[in-house]
Order: structure tokens, then C-alpha cells, then sequence
């Protein structure tokens, strides 16, 4: 990809250009201010994160990626009120965050539905627990369900569902509080490629019709870019930002995109901030030679 003549990941066409003026004169939903977590082992404190800043514009579709160990899931666990900030200041909509609360919405990478509950039940669940009585719960559990496209099994049970609509379920079941926010922690990582790419559709389709803000976590560098408006990058060992990407490609977005200037360009700056060239010079430099033979060859000696 470093030989193809990209344009720089910086430049935006005038459509790109005017929707991020108008994303920047919306509210802010959520400020992480000098945001730090320290965890406590054997071997002494561990700083997961330390001194994350940015902001999270109303109905902005932010993505969350970085190296293995750059503290993406404990941001989102503080972020849920899950986890305590050992530093730092977490607002949502002028509010501190310190427990978890109905305005923001939870989707995890495993499959947190009840298996004793209905597809109905299992979205009726938050709307009951929100003092809702069930008419009214129901009535609004299958608009949700209808929203995400599997009014069909509303009386199903978990267990006779796909990976893929047991995911829809929750985000089904995440959005029916209407939450100020949507927080996701990898959602999709579970799932097979050919589904995992049916539902960042379905998911865009869903966020286009809804007043909802996203913050999504991901390790994936074209899912990144797929969903977000921008990208959050994120070091490691302590987890910091390193860049806030704005990303070039226009919406809607469409999988043919994947392969479009724009969508490389991006891609090809993700790709430098998380595989810099010293990690790959490292690994290249790692001596195998005690894993084969003494007279064997490597494909990189042949």
C-alpha cells in the first residue's frame, strides 16, 4: 500500500469538509478530561490509561482503535461507569460518570442476552426496569425489533438465533432506553467475516434513523474507518491518544468504498500509527532459528 499514490488522509472534499462543520457546531455529549486508570498487581501498579482527552459531538459515530494492551476496553468500561477513573473527569452531557446509569447503552463482543427471555422479553427487559408497564413496553420492544429487522422472531429464544441477530437483539435492547449514547466494545468480533460486514451495514442503517451518539470499540483498521466519522487512536503501555483522525470518505457509506482513494489513505495512516515501521522491523529481526531444523530452510531463505 506505501508504493500507491494516495492523497493525503488530511485532505477532504467540500461535502466531507461541510458535514464535519456542522458535526463541530453540535452539542458535546461526552468529555474525557486528563482521564487516567490505575490497576493494582503483584508486581505493583499498572497504568492501563493516562491523560486521555477528547470530545464526543451529538449523534457523532466515533471509532476507538490501538495496539494490543493500549487500554481500549477498560476507556469504555470507565466510560460505562463499569470501571472508577483513578484520574481524571468523564461528563456526559455536563454530567460526571462515576456508575452506570440508563443514558448510556452497552453492547459487549460475547452475547449478554438472557436465555431464559424472548427476543421481545429480552428488549422489554430495560423498559420494565424503567418503570414502563408491559403494554406500553411491549408496544415499544417491537417498534425496536422491527428497527433492526427481525420482527419475524420475536417470540424466539436466543439459543434458536444466529451470532449476527443475537448482536442485533442487543443493540435492540441497548437502544430501547434511549440512551444519550451507545457504547459498543468490539460487538462484531465474535462473528464471522461475511456477517460481521452484514451488520456495520445494518448498524449504520440503524444510527442513520435514530438521535443517537456511538463509541466503538474495534482492532479492526477497515471497520474503523467504515463506521466513524472519527477515529480515535490510541497508544499503548500507558494507553494515550495519539491522533484523532477525521475521516475522509463520504457518507452513506457502502463496502465499494473499501477500495477508494480516501478509504486507503486512511487506512494506509492507521496502519503507520499502530504498526509503526520499528514493530515490524522487530519482529523481522527475531531469531527462529531455534524453531527448525539445523538444515532446514525458511520460506524467507528459499
Amino acid at each position: 500500500m506505501a508504493d500507491l499514490q494516495l492523497p493525503s488522509y488530511l485532505v477532504q472534499s467540500e461535502t466531507v469538509k461541510a458535514r464535519f462543520d456542522e458535526l463541530k457546531r453540535r452539542d458535546v455529549i461526552l468529555e474525557v478530561s486528563e482521564l487516567g486508570k490505575t490497576f493494582e498487581s503483584a508486581n505493583g501498579p499498572v497504568t492501563a490509561l493516562e491523560g486521555v482527552n477528547f470530545r464526543v459531538h451529538r449523534r457523532e459515530f466515533v471509532t476507538v482503535i490501538g495496539p494490543s494492551g493500549c487500554g481500549k476496553s477498560t476507556l469504555i468500561r470507565v466510560l460505562a461507569g463499569l470501571e472508577a477513573a483513578t484520574t481524571g473527569e468523564v461528563l456526559l452531557a455536563g454530567h460526571p460518570v462515576d456508575t452506570p446509569g440508563p443514558d448510556r447503552g452497552m453492547v459487549f463482543q460475547g452475547y449478554t442476552l438472557f436465555p431464559w427471555l424472548t427476543v421481545k422479553k429480552n428488549v422489554m427487559f430495560g423498559l420494565r426496569n424503567q418503570g414502563l408497564g408491559d403494554a406500553d413496553a411491549s408496544r415499544d420492544a417491537l417498534q425496536w425489533i422491527q428497527l433492526v429487522g427481525l420482527e419475524k422472531f420475536a417470540d424466539v429464544y436466543p439459543d434458536e438465533l444466529s451470532g449476527g441477530m443475537k448482536q442485533r437483539v442487543a443493540i435492540a435492547r441497548a437502544l430501547a432506553a434511549k440512551p444519550r449514547i451507545l457504547l459498543m466494545d468490539e460487538p462484531f468480533g465474535a462473528l464471522d467475516a461475511q456477517t460481521r460486514s452484514k451488520m456495520q451495514s445494518y448498524l449504520l442503517e440503524i444510527w442513520r434513523h435514530i438521535d443517537t451518539t456511538v463509541l466503538f470499540i474495534t482492532h479492526d483498521l477497515d471497520e474503523a474507518i467504515y463506521l466513524a466519522d472519527r477515529i480515535l487512536v490510541l497508544d499503548a503501555n500507558p494507553g494515550r491518544v495519539n491522533e484523532v483522525i477525521e475521516v475522509p470518505v463520504p457518507r452513506p457509506r457502502s463496502p465499494a468504498q473499501f477500495l477508494q482513494p480516501e478509504f486507503l489513505s486512511a487506512r494506509q495512516r492507521l496502519d503507520e500509527l499502530i504498526h509503526p515501521p520499528s514493530a515490524t522491523e522487530e519482529a523481522a529481526g527475531l531469531d527462529l532459528s531455534r524453531f527448525v531444523g539445523s538444515g532446514e530452510k525458511t520460506d524467507a531463505q528459499d
